[in-house]
C-alpha cells in the first residue's frame, strides 16, 4: 500500500510537470510566431493576423516616411480590442502627427497647426485613459507649447444687480453707521 501510494504520488508529479512543459513549450511557439510575424512587418507580405506585426509595420512605415499608410494602420490598432497597442497606438499617432507638423515647420503654418492640434487630441486620448503616462504628459505639454489654447474671455454683458438695501425688523438694531 504504501508502495503503491508512492508511485501514484509520482506519477501525479509527472503528469504536472509534463503538462507545464507543454504549456510553455506552446507558449513558446506562440512568441516565436510573433516574432516571425514582427520580422516580417518590415516586408510588404506581412502575417496581418497578429497585432504585434501590424504595430510593428506601422513603426517601420512612419520611419520611412510613409505617413498617410501609417496614420491608416494606427487608426486600425486604435480600434482593435487590445487595450495595451490601442494605448501605444495613440501615442504614436500623436507623436507621428507632431513629426510631421515639426517638419512642415513655419513654411507651412497652415498646414502644420492642424497636426499638433490632432497630435494634442491624440495625447490627451493616452492621458484619458492613462494619466500616469509621462511621456504622453510631456510632449502634450510641449505640443501647447507650439500651439497654446487660450480660453475665451468672458465678456460681462449686463451689470451685476446692484445689492438691495433691507431694513431689519429685528428691535434695537441701528441701520445707521456709527
Amino acid at each position: 500500500m504504501k508502495r503503491s501510494f508512492v508511485h501514484r504520488t509520482f506519477a501525479l508529479a509527472a503528469l504536472v510537470c509534463g503538462s507545464l512543459v507543454v504549456h510553455h513549450a506552446l507558449r513558446l511557439d506562440q512568441i516565436k510566431r510573433t516574432n516571425a510575424a514582427i520580422t516580417s512587418a518590415r516586408v510588404s507580405d506581412f502575417n496581418a493576423a497578429v497585432p504585434e506585426a501590424r504595430f510593428a509595420r506601422a513603426m517601420a512605415l512612419a520611419r520611412a516616411g510613409e505617413s498617410e499608410v501609417a496614420v491608416k494602420e494606427y487608426k486600425g490598432l486604435i480600434e482593435s480590442d487590445r487595450q495595451d497597442l490601442s494605448q501605444a497606438a495613440r501615442y504614436n499617432l500623436g507623436n507621428l502627427y507632431m513629426h510631421d507638423a515639426l517638419e512642415n515647420g513655419a513654411s507651412e503654418a497652415f498646414r502644420s497647426l492642424p497636426l499638433v492640434e490632432l497630435a494634442k487630441q491624440q495625447y490627451r486620448d493616452v492621458l484619458r485613459n492613462e494619466p500616469a503616462n509621462w511621456d504622453a504628459r510631456y510632449n502634450l505639454s510641449r505640443a501647447l507649447l507650439l500651439a497654446p489654447e487660450f480660453e475665451p474671455e468672458i465678456e460681462e454683458k449686463e451689470e451685476p444687480p446692484k445689492k438691495e438695501q433691507s431694513t431689519s425688523t429685528l428691535q434695537g438694531v441701528r441701520i445707521d453707521l456709527p
